[in-house]
């Protein structure tokens, strides 16, 4: 109604001054505003400035990738899940970085994450299985009681693909086998707690029990290690044994996804499993074997084919967002 009404007044004041309808700039702005297909077309003049249209392009963005966070709970299977960030486009900050730079510049969007309201920390005592299903990664877990021979091979190939996991030490082995340790350590692994003798942790006294963790804790220490994490030995445990880990300072790590690689099952079919099941947020449960060894490199490719990033166990239990590659 407006565009029509615009049509009229100007036509009118085009035969008032005399120049008429046929011929000169009038003519011209009423062919521009005349009906096309039914409609009054718009005035064809586009007033956005280079600057407002990247404002416009970057909020929009923003409204695309806004996601809420999510909380830590206690489910019924997986036990305590972690909660996953929110992400935010921040507009302002983004707005300005993007100013700085050529016209012609992807946009380089600056995030803020959103924190969720309830964390792992919050849920009490309970052991983890996995990682939040939204986030698109997860771990390599690997438990170290024995096979030597294989740990420098595996880290090895664990430096030439740039994966870091999580290795879970065994006391005895550990204070028996510093340098190796510390050579995981250097390459930057993750070290933590897989108590002191293997034992069967739920048949253990309490007493006994805490010794077990505390000991292999104190290993770490000393060498410089803050230990965060304990996967008790064959996943055996009770409540009790979540309790003491806890009061210890450290959350119960169990698994999702088990290579079963000690029962020496063949590479390829360790790669197919592991490829074929894993999902969002798993923890993935091996040991330096010779199955392991041999079928790290594929296990790897076949994860990231997938779409999933490997990380440490911490990383992957973290509430921290995955930023998406495609506007990082």
């Amino acid at each position: 109604m407006k565009l029509e009404k615009t049509a009229v007044v100007l036509a009118c004041i085009a035969i008032v001054i005399g120049i008429g309808s046929s011929t000169g700039p009038v003519k011209t702005m009423l062919e521009e505003i005349s009906p096309q297909h039914g409609n009054v077309a718009v005035l064809n003049i586009n007033s956005e400035t280079p600057s407002e249209k990247m404002r416009r392009v970057i909020k929009a963005k923003a409204l695309e990738l806004k996601a809420p966070p999510v909380n830590a709970v206690v489910d019924k299977v997986w036990k305590a899940i972690p909660g996953y960030n929110g992400l935010e486009v921040d507009v302002d900050a983004t707005y300005q970085k993007s100013l700085l730079v050529s016209s012609n510049a992807a946009i380089k969007y600056v995030y803020k994450q959103i924190k969720p309201e309830v964390t792992l920390d919050d849920l009490g005592a309970h052991p983890i299985y996995r990682g939040n299903p939204g986030k698109p990664m997860v771990s390599l877990m690997i438990n170290v009681a024995w096979g030597n021979e294989y740990i420098l091979p595996m880290l090895d190939i664990l430096d030439e693909e740039k994966v870091k996991v999580t290795f879970f030490l065994d006391g005895s082995w550990l204070s028996h086998n510093q340098e190796l340790a510390a050579e995981m350590f250097k390459r930057g692994h993750e070290l933590e707690n897989h108590a002191y003798t293997h034992p069967q942790m739920s048949n253990l006294s309490r007493a006994r029990a805490t010794l077990e963790i505390d000991k292999t804790q104190k290993l770490l220490e000393n060498m410089g290690i803050t230990n965060k994490w304990f996967a008790p030995p064959s996943g055996d445990f009770d409540q009790e044994t979540v309790d003491i880990a806890r009061g210890l300072g450290l959350k119960t790590v169990l698994w999702t996804l088990d290579t079963v690689d000690w029962r020496n099952p063949t590479p390829e079919s360790v790669i197919a499993k592991i490829t074929a099941k894993v999902e969002p947020g798993f923890l993935i449960l091996m040991h330096p074997t010779s199955s392991s060894s041999q079928a790290l490199r594929g296990m790897i490719h076949g994860i990231k084919a997938k779409g999933l990033k490997l990380g440490t166990v911490s990383q992957t239990l973290s509430a921290d967002r995955i930023i998406p590659s495609e506007v990082e």
